[in-house]
């Protein structure tokens, strides 16, 4: 059983801040202004962080008067998962079989 981990998505997420903010969007749902206060990043930067989440389909927005609200979608997180527990069968697997390519 071969599998791969969506490469786009763990770059995404590779970013400190992006991690850190997708940590604090586990946990409830925030508006930008919440977003800077909990990370210390600049509005421009956080903006543009934002930006790459949602064009990443990481997290959904809701705009709240004049903020926009940020939620984290679990199920591309759980689909990550599932991609990486994909990837630990098949090691796990492949070292049980012993199987290792033999050098020419």
């Amino acid at each position: 059983m071969m599998t791969s981990v969506d490469t786009e998505l763990m770059r995404v997420l590779a970013d400190p801040l992006r991690l850190r903010i997708v940590t604090l969007l586990a946990r409830e749902t925030l508006c930008t202004t919440h977003l800077v206060e909990e990370t210390g990043a600049k509005q421009t930067n956080l903006s543009n962080h934002m930006k790459v989440l949602r064009e990443a389909g990481v997290v959904d927005t809701e705009p709240c008067g004049r903020f926009t609200y940020y939620r984290l979608r679990p199920d591309v997180i759980e689909l990550l998962a599932g991609q990486f527990a994909d990837l630990a069968r098949t090691a796990r697997a492949a070292a049980e079989a012993n199987l290792k390519r033999s050098c020419p």
